[in-house]
């Protein structure tokens, strides 16, 4: 192995051996004792330490890295403790997950690092967001994102890849090519000879370099960040590394041929490195000897402090509190003139107020800029705000979220607009385990809001009229808004977008052109999670949101003689208990409307909770009404037949006759 010092010194040379080693001797202490049973699982990179210590220190300290979990040398580089690198292993109070999450899943502001989630290919999306902040502020910044060889066949990085080119972020995206998938080798994986060859398709510039050679790594990842910094692009380097443990040590290595591990035990990282010190008279051996020393007391020190802190002591309460970001968002009260609006005039008029307060807020979404979206809601935002922070995106879903939830890390706010809410399936795991998990795994926030087209009425079929909303109030972590009418619309809307926590914000397509009425101009805002009254009345409570507040209505306008309350819930997640409870005891009858399917819709939620709460207050069981438990069909017929429209008088004769 071929060591180029170019310019660097003794001094840092030394420095590097020193970097290199450490994490090392960490792993060779976690083996111990793993097999003396004091910890429980350890996922080893021990051969491909070369990669991250090297990439490490080419970095600027403040600029974010997104490592995996073979890449002990980025935090050890980073001068994290190793006390509180342990605490997170034990699960320790002193770690930064406090227990909840498992090895490298964390992130930490304080040392810029933002940790992975197990499904792997995700975080390069996040990113690509932390590389756009960057640059829409014009810091002369670089982000690190790591991936291993396996998760370049997940789509998540080919969307990454596509939108750091197309935006031109600066990202240098780095493959650890290590030669298994788990078990699964290179031959299995993929067909190209070399995966840095992908770059071309993207436009992008692609390297290939020895993950084992320090200096080559440093090198290299230094070169580009400094050219990044100022000509920001996104480069694809790929390293070719083996990793001389299993996959986690339960796994083993008997899938790996003997070969293989000879082969590589001559290209070990530090082993060459410690002789090219050797051989340069850069250090001897007694040096050597005496940081090994060092290093084995410090280790010792360190795992034994953590092992003697106590364990996590279980708190109900702090656990429900820490799954949301705190964040005071202001009840700001309607005020001044009042203009006569459509349902989708109010979204984009809250969307522009948004905007227009908010200078780091940016929208992205496909066809949002000069096309205004699918809907045209943000038909003129272009010129108003620039394309800068009105963003149109390839048709990438998944991307987008990771890349709005970068966003929100590195300072900014987030609007992502799904064009249809049947489309969020593609981002779905981002939102439900990277959105909605972040702050309770590692307490940072995540400001984003993906806004929601939904609903059925228009014919549009199965794929652009489904009713999702259930998919996500059982996710904690998402906060879930459904407004019935313009007012509520604009109002839910800015609350949205100034709460820090991921808002699911609902928005009925049906209801876009076809009601009106005046709203505020001003900017306001309107509670999440505080239902709104409607209709009083004693014989019957309805307990409905979006367009079935429109079916109640129209319905009760039809009998003027039923006097019924009528309960806009606005918001799903969280939702009003109170005034929930407040209606049933009054009434008696409950009636839950939604134009979801029946069977576990949200209304069998509001239906259980009624039931154990209010039991001794019903005179009749709790009724529901929705759609049929089937795929909404495009056929007018057979979409007013699914729908729970259909079934509405029927439900409520019944619920009156018992």
């Amino acid at each position: 192995m071929h060591f180029d010092r170019r310019n660097l010194d003794d001094n840092t040379l030394i420095q590097f051996y020193q970097r290199l080693l450490k994490p090392r001797m960490i792993e060779e202490k976690m083996l111990i004792l793993l097999r003396q049973g004091r910890i429980g699982k350890w996922f080893s990179g021990i051969g491909q330490e070369a990669i991250a210590v090297g990439s490490t220190m080419a970095m600027q300290t403040d600029e974010y890295i997104l490592p995996m979990h073979r890449n002990l040398g980025v935090f050890t580089s980073r001068d994290i403790p190793l006390t509180r690198l342990m605490a997170q292993w034990q699960g320790k109070a002193a770690g930064f997950t406090k227990g909840r999450d498992r090895s490298f899943h964390f992130g930490t502001q304080d040392y810029r690092i933002i940790g992975m989630i197990s499904h792997l290919g995700p975080q390069m999306a996040l990113a690509d967001g932390i590389a756009l902040a960057h640059k829409l502020r014009k810091e002369q910044k670089v982000t690190l994102a790591y991936t291993g060889e396996g998760a370049t066949s997940e789509g998540d990085f080919h969307e990454a890849l596509n939108v750091a080119a197309v935006w031109d972020l600066p990202v240098i995206f780095i493959i650890e090519n290590n030669g298994y998938g788990l078990s699964t080798p290179t031959n299995e994986q993929y067909r190209c000879e070399n995966l840095v060859d992908r770059a071309k398709g993207y436009g992008m510039e692609g390297r290939l370099i020895d993950g084992n050679n320090i200096l080559e790594v440093y090198h290299t990842i230094h070169e580009l960040a400094t050219d990044l910094r100022n000509n920001p692009r996104p480069v694809l380097v790929e390293c070719k590394t083996f990793r001389m443990r299993g996959h986690e040590e339960a796994s083993g290595t008997k899938y790996v041929p003997q070969e293989l591990f000879d082969t590589w035990q001559e290209k070990d990282p530090i082993q060459n490195f410690e002789d090219f010190l050797l051989e340069e008279c850069i250090l001897d051996e007694a040096q050597i000897e005496a940081i090994k020393v060092q290093f084995k007391h410090e280790i010792e020190q360190d795992v034994e402090a953590v092992f003697a802190m106590p364990d996590m002591e279980p708190d109900a309460q702090q656990e429900l509190q820490d799954m949301y970001a705190p964040g005071y968002v202001p009840l700001i009260q309607a005020s001044g003139a009042q203009t006569e609006k459509r349902y989708i005039d109010a979204i984009s008029d809250g969307l522009r107020s948004g905007m227009q307060k908010f200078s780091n807020l940016v929208i992205m979404g496909q066809d949002i800029a000069e096309y205004g979206g699918a809907f045209k809601i943000t038909q003129g935002f272009v010129e108003e705000f620039g394309k800068d922070r009105v963003r149109n995106t390839p048709i990438c879903e998944s991307a987008i979220v990771g890349a709005a939830l970068g966003l929100s890390i590195n300072g900014y706010k987030a609007v992502m607009e799904m064009q249809f809410a049947d489309f969020v399936t593609c981002g779905f795991n981002q939102i439900i385990n990277n959105l909605a998990k972040t702050h309770y795994r590692w307490g940072e926030k995540a400001d984003v809001v993906v806004r929601m087209p939904t609903g059925a009425g228009t014919g549009a079929g199965p794929f652009h009229s489904q009713s999702n909303e259930a998919w996500f109030t059982k996710t904690p972590g998402l906060k879930v808004v459904y407004p019935a009418f313009p007012s509520d619309a604009k109002g839910l809307l800015l609350s949205a977008i100034e709460d820090p926590n991921p808002v699911l914000y609902f928005e009925h397509k049906y209801l876009y052109r076809g009601i009106a009425e005046p709203i505020f101009d001003d900017y306001y805002t309107t509670e999440i999670g505080k239902a709104c009254r409607i209709r009083s009345g004693e014989q019957l409570s309805i307990i409905t949101y979006g367009l079935g507040v429109h079916w109640a209505l129209e319905y009760l306008d039809k009998h003027p003689e039923l006097e019924a309350d009528l309960l806009d819930l606005r918001s799903l997640q969280p939702w009003d208990t109170e005034a929930v409870l407040e209606t049933v005891r009054k009434t008696g009858r409950v009636l839950i409307l939604h134009e979801d399917t029946l069977t576990n819709g949200f209304g069998a939620e509001l239906s259980a909770y009624i039931a154990e709460h209010a039991f001794e207050s019903l005179d009749a069981p709790v009724m529901r009404c929705a759609s049929l438990d089937t795929a909404i069909p495009m056929s007018k017929a057979l979409e007013d037949q699914f729908l729970a429209k259909a079934r509405l008088e029927e439900t409520i004769n019944k619920l009156l006759r018992y």
